[in-house]
């Protein structure tokens, strides 16, 4: 089985087609034509099912597909490993990063990064802990950096970085600013992060755990952009990390509304695989991410 014709399996179910993966790989299309057929033979399985839209994988072309790029990914991370071994500053690195995570770590750990390798190219995910687990598992983001839900599956390792207040946000001149408990916002509407997998577990046991009915919830968000815009453009309360307002870029737009509930905080961790090392330069990027993580929590 040719390293190759897995990375033509996958170019395909990324484009979709064997023209566009064609296209995309710069190789004529009759050659993927062949180094999938020649896989399904070795396979005894049918990996595509065609037709005029395209190509879709059939359900053994799954099962294949995910450790078709499990093993991609393994490879790939191997020649790095040993590149930078050697000494070479090259290779690619794959992070996800809450929004938080690029606003307090990301500034200062990428220009140590960037000093020690400046040739590596550097994939940044914007997202939270549910959208990364998938990624995760399979390869396809080195490690994660942000905060996680209280169960972490087998085969995933979880250290904390440092610990952050939660606070409720609204925009400035929000009717509801004074509010100083949790009751005098029964009748508000939030907007939740993607920090727990379903929207409710989010905010919901704060009111129950203080006798409240659950808040309503309009918005689901899963991008920091999102809820800037959610904040400023409505009376929507979201309840975020304090650290979050305080970045100068948008903290002119928002206000804190300080209720005198405790809001439970949720530690910024790195997740990665258990029992596969990551490369010279992904374990350099997560040094870097404690050290600036250490001088925050001092």
């Amino acid at each position: 089985m040719k390293l190759s014709a897995l990375q033509n399996l996958i170019a395909v179910v990324e484009r979709g087609s064997i023209r566009a993966a064609a296209r995309a790989l710069d190789v004529p299309q009759p050659v993927i034509t062949r180094s999938i057929q020649e896989l399904e033979r070795d396979l005894k399985v049918v990996l595509f099912e065609r037709s005029k839209k395209g190509v879709t994988l059939t359900p053994m072309g799954q099962v294949f597909w995910r450790r078709a790029v499990m093993a991609t990914g393994e490879l790939r991370r191997a020649q790095d490993e040993l590149d930078q071994l050697r000494g070479e500053t090259h290779g690619s690195l794959t992070v996800g990063l809450s929004m938080v995570s690029q606003i307090t770590l990301m500034p200062g750990a990428l220009r140590q990064f960037r000093q020690r390798y400046p040739d590596v190219s550097l994939d940044i995910i914007d997202t939270l802990y549910p959208g990364a687990e998938a990624a995760l598992k399979d390869g396809s983001i080195d490690f994660y950096v942000g905060p996680v839900i209280d169960h972490v599956p087998q085969g995933l390792g979880v250290e904390k970085i440092f610990d952050t207040q939660r606070v409720i946000f609204s925009r400035k001149g929000h009717p509801l600013a004074k509010a100083e408990s949790l009751r005098e916002l029964l009748h508000a509407e939030w907007v939740t992060t993607s920090v727990t997998s379903k929207g409710e577990d989010e905010i919901g046991p704060l009111f129950a755990q203080h006798g409240l009915p659950a808040p309503r919830l309009v918005v689901r968000a899963h991008a920091g952009l999102t809820y800037i815009m959610m904040l400023a453009n409505s009376d929507l309360l979201m309840m975020l990390p304090e650290k979050w307002a305080q970045f100068p870029l948008w903290g002119h737009l928002f206000q804190a509304i300080r209720v005198k509930e405790v809001l439970a905080t949720r530690p910024i961790c790195i997740v990665q695989r258990t029992g596969l090392p990551l490369t010279p330069a992904a374990e350099y990027f997560c040094d870097m991410v404690r050290r600036e993580g250490a001088g925050l929590q001092a």
